[in-house]
C-alpha cells in the first residue's frame, strides 16, 4: 500500500470518532489535502437577520451569492461532474465566477448510504470510497479553502423524484427532522456551514397555515425549525414557499409567499428565518404572465406580490433559492435580465440552479465538460457577481494513476412547478435497464459493454477491458446513432465521426498487462443512447 493510501485508510477510520473540521485538520497536516491559498475569500461566519437584511456578527448587512452543485440527492450519492473534474477544480471555478456559497441539494436516503457511485477516482482518489455523509465533510471543507459557505438544501427524501410535501409514507417527517439534527450537530462548530433550506418545493396540497397538520407547510417549517436551532442556534432557517397561496392564485412549487406576512414563521430563537422562492422562466413552464401584453413589464409586480413585498416593507430577508435558464430564447433572455435587475436593485440574496450544465429545464453554467464557461450565462449574471482572481488552493497530490472506480452518474433536472397539481414532464433521466454483458474480443484483448445511465440529452457507459496477453495500444470502436458529441471520458480518449465513436486507451488504461482488468468509460451528448452496440476492438 502506497504512502499516500496509507495514511488515508488511517484518516478513514478515524474520522468516526472525530469531527469534520478535525478531519479537515489532519488531511492537511498530511498533505492528503492541499492548504487554502492565502488569498482566498474570507468567509463571513454566522449570520443572522434583521428586519429584511442578513447580517454577519458585526450586524453589517450581507448578501448570500449562491450557485447549486446538485447531485448529492439523486441515485449517484455523490455531486454530479466527478466523473470528469476534480472537487478542487469545480469549486475554484464557482469562486472565480464571483458567488460566495453553494446550495448542496442532498436527499434523506443519501445521508443512511454507504457508497457514491459516480466519483472516478483517477480524478478524485481522496473521494471515491467515502460514504456520502462523509464525502458531505468533504465537499463542505474543501469549500471553506476555496473560500465558500455552504447551505444544505433537504432536497428530496428519497433519490428518486421530488415530493409534494415534506414527508412521504417511507420517510416520516420524524426521519426529516432528526436527519437535520443529526447535520445541525455535525456541524455545529463550523460557521461555513451558514443555514439549512428545509424542504425543497413544497406544492400540490401543501398550503400555508391552514390549520391542517398534514399539509400545512408554515406549521411543519416550525417545528423543524425549532428543533434544529435547538442544537445549533447560529443557524439561519431557510423556508421556501407553496405552490397555492390562499387567495387562490398559484405559482412555481416553493415559490409562493404571499402569505408569509400575515402568518410568519416564528422561531423560539429570534432573527434567524429567511424565505425563500423559487422562479423560472417560460421554457420551464408557460405560466400565464409570460403570454400578458406588457411582458416582461409585469414581472416585478408579481415577483412583489408573491414574495418582493417582505424585503419591501422590511418585514423578512429572501434568498431567491432557485432561478434559472438555458438561455436560448428571447422572452427567457427578458425574463434573465429583469430579475437580475430586480435582484440589483433591491439586494435580495439569491442561489442560481445550476453550476451542472446536465440540468435537463436549465443547463448550467459550465458546458457539458464541465470546465468551459458559459460565458452568456455569465455576463447576463455579472451585474449581481463578483468576480474575483484568486489563486486556487494548491492541488491536491495525485497517487500513481490507478483504474478508475465505476463512474455511473444519473442525470438530475429538478421537477420544475406548474399550475397544476402535478408538474410538466420531467427531465429526469431514468437508468437504461441493463441486460448480461457479452464480451466482444480480439487476439490478446475482449472488451465488454456495460451501459450506466441515459437521459434525453446524452448517456454514460462503460467498458469492460480484459488482456490475456500483454497490450501496448488498443482501440475500440461502435455504432451510437445520434452520438454528437463525448464530452468526457476516462482510461480513453473518444472522437465521434459520423455515427460512429472510436475509442483509444490513455492515461492509466494505455497499456495492460497479461491479466490485467480495467473499466473505462464516457460521457456522451446524444438523442438516443446504444443499448447494445456491436464492439469493433483492435489491440497490438
Amino acid at each position: 500500500m502506497s504512502g499516500w493510501r496509507a495514511r488515508w485508510a488511517t484518516l478513514r477510520r478515524s474520522a468516526r470518532r472525530v469531527s469534520a473540521i478535525t478531519v479537515a485538520l489532519v488531511l492537511l497536516a498530511s498533505g492528503v489535502v492541499a492548504a487554502p491559498a492565502a488569498s482566498a475569500a474570507t468567509l463571513p461566519g454566522w449570520l443572522s437577520t434583521r428586519g429584511a437584511s442578513i447580517v454577519t456578527a458585526s450586524g453589517t448587512p450581507y448578501t448570500i451569492k449562491a450557485v447549486a452543485w446538485f447531485g448529492m440527492e439523486t441515485s449517484n450519492c455523490a455531486p454530479h461532474g466527478l466523473w470528469s473534474i476534480s472537487l478542487d477544480d469545480g469549486l475554484d471555478q464557482i469562486a472565480r465566477m464571483g458567488f460566495t456559497t453553494i446550495r448542496l441539494p442532498f436527499s434523506n436516503e443519501c445521508l443512511a448510504a454507504k457508497s457514491s457511485n459516480s466519483i472516478n477516482s483517477y480524478v478524485n482518489p481522496q473521494l471515491a470510497t467515502l460514504s456520502p455523509l462523509k464525502l458531505m465533510d468533504a465537499f463542505i471543507a474543501r469549500a471553506k479553502a476555496h473560500g465558500l459557505s455552504v447551505i444544505l438544501d433537504r432536497h428530496r427524501p428519497d433519490s428518486g423524484a421530488q415530493s409534494e410535501l415534506w414527508y412521504t409514507a417511507q420517510y416520516s417527517e420524524k426521519r426529516w427532522i432528526d436527519d437535520w439534527k443529526m447535520l445541525a450537530a455535525r456541524y455545529k462548530s463550523d460557521s461555513t456551514v451558514i443555514g439549512v433550506d428545509l424542504h425543497n418545493e413544497p406544492h400540490g396540497p401543501a398550503c400555508w397555515n391552514c390549520g391542517d397538520p398534514k399539509r400545512d407547510w408554515r406549521a411543519a417549517a416550525t417545528r423543524a425549525g425549532n428543533a434544529v436551532l435547538a442544537v445549533n442556534p447560529k443557524l439561519l432557517i431557510i423556508v421556501e414557499g407553496v405552490e397555492r397561496q390562499n387567495d387562490g392564485s398559484s405559482t412555481w412549487w416553493g415559490g409562493g409567499l404571499k402569505d408569509a406576512g400575515a402568518a410568519p414563521v416564528s422561531l423560539t430563537v429570534k432573527n434567524r428565518v429567511v424565505y425563500s422562492p423559487h422562479d423560472y422562466p417560460a421554457t420551464v413552464h408557460q405560466q400565464s404572465w409570460f403570454s400578458a401584453p406588457n411582458y416582461p413589464a409585469n414581472l416585478e409586480s408579481l415577483w412583489d406580490a408573491n414574495w418582493g413585498y417582505l424585503v419591501r416593507t422590511n418585514t423578512a430577508p429572501v434568498l431567491l433559492g432557485e432561478f434559472g435558464t438555458k438561455y436560448e430564447t428571447a422572452s427567457d433572455k427578458a425574463w434573465l435580465k429583469s430579475l437580475v435587475g430586480y435582484l440589483a436593485k433591491t439586494k435580495i440574496s439569491y442561489a442560481y440552479w445550476s453550476f451542472n450544465p446536465n440540468s435537463g429545464d436549465t443547463g448550467g453554467l459550465v458546458t457539458d465538460d464541465w470546465k468551459t464557461p458559459q460565458k452568456a450565462k455569465l455576463a447576463a449574471l455579472a451585474p449581481i457577481l463578483t468576480p474575483v482572481k484568486t489563486p486556487a488552493p494548491s492541488p491536491t497530490p495525485s497517487p500513481t494513476p490507478k483504474p478508475s472506480t465505476t463512474p455511473k452518474p444519473t442525470a438530475s433536472a429538478t421537477p420544475k412547478p406548474s399550475t397544476t397539481p402535478k408538474p410538466t414532464a420531467s427531465a429526469t433521466p431514468k437508468p437504461t435497464a441493463s441486460t448480461t454483458p457479452k464480451p466482444t474480443a480480439s487476439p490478446g484483448l475482449a472488451a465488454t459493454w456495460i451501459p450506466q445511465s441515459a437521459w434525453g440529452e446524452g448517456y454514460v457507459a462503460e467498458l469492460s477491458l480484459t488482456a490475456s496477453g500483454a497490450v501496448k495500444r488498443w482501440t475500440v470502436s461502435f455504432d451510437a446513432p445520434g452520438t454528437t458529441a463525448v464530452t468526457s471520458a476516462w482510461g480513453m480518449s473518444c472522437a465521434v465521426s459520423g455515427t460512429k465513436v472510436t475509442c483509444t486507451g490513455s492515461d492509466w488504461a494505455a497499456a495492460l498487462g497479461a491479466g490485467q482488468s480495467v473499466r473505462v468509460g464516457l460521457q456522451a451528448s446524444a438523442t438516443a443512447a446504444p443499448k447494445a452496440p456491436k464492439l469493433s476492438v483492435s489491440a497490438s
